[in-house]
């Protein structure tokens, strides 16, 4: 008789379910830097998407194929939305970005190309690479748009500091499921030896039973002669919590907004100081980003001559102002006579109207010096 048979007393369907397997590699946790990468690059990202890319001549918006391309529809697989948030995501973590016009009038951001840089002749792409497809063709600098984000902080930190992120979260979880590990004993009377092949049948059912217990919210378990289980408390108490593993992956992600300009209120969706927040995340974070976007636009869509007759390229819908949040502040600029009413429009992200109204700069009886004020509407006393 076998060394199980008598324990299991030839019940065959209990002799063989799983492999016997005790030891297990540890695994990068890859998932931190891209869950870190992700919260904030696409949180820039879908800030960018909300703009409107307005050409104006003498302050007056021109509706051309440029528009559409950068408001409505870039290429055929893309809205202009999805281009600018894929934009935004390649100019941040490769640390620029390419874009190419395509023979069919397409604006395509490129996966991979190959900068060839001279130093008084403008630098040339090649191998230009979009979904898999390569350009024969070569590109100069001013056929195409390029921006570099500079920005050596993110390239060292996901190099050096996501390594040993992903060890001390590996350590940490380890530790909590060492700490939480359900553990057993078997006890077996036998006077066979436990050799390799008898330990194998062993382990098979003892894994059939425990994931019996696992699966199911109750368990039956046959209670056999000669084979006794007993179930023990887990290891230490001590052990890291979920909480704690929260918290590692809520700094990583910290540290990786603290580099790009993003105050961590936002990213978490914390209400506490918000308006200061997104204060700091316009001024600092997305202008310097819409700037860069919008002088090299200008530079590729409008010659020198264009330029200086008073074409311009503008960046709204990020920065400006809700007009219902500062009403107050718009009347007293309207008032004052510092500004006129196309002037304010433009300063909340509308655009300036055909109305001669508009146009005229009010002052107010209020704003006047006190020498000019007349006593309309009282009567006098004659001398």
């Amino acid at each position: 008789m076998g060394f199980l048979d008598s324990v299991l007393r030839r019940n065959k369907e209990l002799e063989s379910m799983f492999d016997l397997d005790l030891f297990y590699e540890t695994n990068q946790r890859a998932y931190l830097k891209k869950l870190a990468l992700e919260t904030c690059i696409n949180f820039i990202g879908r800030t960018i998407s909300l703009s409107d890319f307005r050409i104006s001549q003498d302050g007056k918006r021109i509706y051309n194929d440029w528009d559409y391309l950068l408001n409505v529809r870039p290429n055929t697989d893309q809205s202009a939305a999805d281009f600018w948030q894929g934009f935004i995501y390649r100019l941040i973590l490769d640390n620029e970005v390419l874009v190419i016009l395509s023979d069919n009038n397409d604006l395509l951001i490129a996966d991979d190309f190959y900068r060839e840089e001279y130093a008084v002749y403008p630098d040339v792409f090649k191998d230009v690479t979009v979904k898999g497809y390569t350009f024969k063709r070569t590109f100069q600098m001013d056929e195409v748009i390029h921006i570099t984000y500079n920005n050596e902080k993110l390239t060292k930190f996901m190099n050096g500091m996501f390594e040993d992120y992903a060890d001390l979260f590996t350590r940490m979880l380890e530790t909590n499921k060492h700490s939480n590990q359900i553990r057993g004993t078997v006890s077996i009377e036998s006077n066979q030896s436990l050799d390799e092949k008898n330990q194998t049948r062993l382990q098979e059912f003892i894994d059939r039973l425990f994931n019996a217990i696992r699966k199911s919210a109750v368990a039956i378990i046959p209670k056999l002669k000669g084979f006794e289980y007993n179930e023990v408390a887990g290891g230490d108490k001590a052990g890291r919590s979920v909480e704690e593993l929260a918290k590692l992956k809520r700094d990583l992600i910290n540290d990786v907004a603290n580099i790009l300009g993003i105050p961590t209120s936002l990213v978490h969706g914390e209400m506490a100081e918000y308006e200061t927040s997104i204060k700091a995340y316009i001024k600092f974070c997305i202008s310097p980003l819409i700037k860069k976007i919008k002088d090299e636009l200008t530079a590729k869509l409008i010659t020198k001559s264009d330029y200086m007759n008073g074409e311009k390229i503008e960046v709204l819908g990020v920065a400006e102002m809700n007009p219902l949040e500062v009403a107050n502040a718009i009347d007293k600029l309207r008032a004052s006579g510092s500004f006129n009413g196309n002037e304010i429009r433009k300063m909340v992200g509308a655009e300036p109207v055909d109305n001669p109204a508009l146009e005229e700069y009010v002052l107010t009886k209020n704003y006047q010096r006190a020498a000019e004020d007349s006593l309309e509407g009282g009567d006098t006393e004659n001398a």
